[in-house]
């Protein structure tokens, strides 16, 4: 339990550690969740462009 206690503590610089550790962790979450919500919009974005596209043709081939 003391080894626990003293890796908690840091050497003393447990006040510095924890936090940066904490607000790194938030940022790394946010920026996750930010994308995702993103990556969400523009595929409800090109899902109304491809509805809103008229059908392609199919490509014709030459013969060479």
């Amino acid at each position: 339990m003391d080894a626990l206690l003293a890796f908690l503590a840091m050497g003393g610089y447990a006040a510095f550690v924890w936090p940066a550790f904490i607000l790194t962790f938030a940022v790394v979450i946010g920026l996750a969740v930010g994308s995702w919500r993103s990556l969400k919009r523009a595929e409800a974005r090109l899902a109304l462009l491809e509805q809103a596209r008229p059908p392609r043709r199919g490509r014709q081939r030459t013969a060479a």
